[in-house]
C-alpha cells in the first residue's frame, strides 16, 4: 500500500506506482479529473488529519475530507451511467465537491499552512476545468456560467502553461507539518 513520510512531498508519479491494478486496469483511469481527484483524496488524508488536531477545525476537517472524496466518488459514478445526461448530473456534482472542498481548504489555511493550501487550491481548480470542460462535452451544450480560466494565460501558450502548472502540482506536493501529539 502507499507509504508517505511525514515530512516529505508525495509526488503524483509514485503515487500512481503504488495504486493497485485493479483500479489502473479500469477505462476510468484514463479520465485525468479522476486520476486527480484520486491522488488529492490520498493527500487530502493528511491534511485531514492535521485539521483534526485543532479543536477549531475538527468539523473543518470531516467537511473536507467528505468533500475531496466526493470528487472522484462522483466521477466514477457519472462515468458509468449510460447516458450523456446523466454523466453530466453526476460530473456537476463533483463540480459542486470541488468547490466546496476548496472553500473549506481556504478555511483550513491557518492549520494545514499557506504551501497546503496554495498547492491544493491549484490542484482543486485544475479539477474543476476538467470537469467544466467534461460538463458541456456530455450535456452538448454549455453550462449557464461564464467560462471562468482558474489563473491560466489565454493566449497560444496556454496549453504548455496548463502542462508546466500541472507538472509542478504534481511534483511538489507539500504535506502539513505533523502534530507530535498524533500517531
Amino acid at each position: 500500500m502507499r507509504k508517505h513520510t511525514e515530512d516529505a512531498f508525495v509526488n503524483f508519479e509514485e503515487w500512481t506506482k503504488s495504486v493497485p491494478e485493479a483500479i489502473t486496469g479500469d477505462l476510468l483511469w484514463k479520465v485525468k479529473a479522476y486520476r486527480l481527484a484520486l491522488f488529492l483524496s490520498d493527500i487530502a488524508w493528511h491534511d485531514a488529519t492535521k485539521l483534526m488536531s485543532d479543536r477549531r477545525t475538527m468539523g473543518l476537517s470531516d467537511q473536507l475530507f467528505r468533500a475531496v472524496g466526493s470528487i472522484g466518488a462522483n466521477v466514477s459514478e457519472g462515468y458509468s451511467r449510460g447516458s450523456g445526461k446523466d454523466r453530466a448530473r453526476f460530473y456537476e456534482y463533483a463540480l459542486g465537491s470541488a468547490r466546496e472542498a476548496r472553500y473549506w481548504y481556504y478555511k483550513g489555511c491557518h492549520i494545514v499552512g499557506p504551501a497546503v493550501t496554495d498547492h491544493r487550491l491549484q490542484l482543486l481548480s485544475e479539477i474543476i476545468r476538467l470537469l467544466l470542460t467534461m460538463i458541456p462535452d456530455q450535456r452538448a451544450q454549455m453550462l449557464h456560467e461564464q467560462p471562468a480560466v482558474y489563473g491560466y494565460e489565454t493566449d497560444v501558450s496556454m496549453e504548455a502553461t496548463e502542462r508546466e502548472n500541472l507538472h509542478r502540482l504534481l511534483t511538489n506536493v507539500p504535506l502539513p507539518k505533523p502534530n507530535s501529539a498524533i500517531p
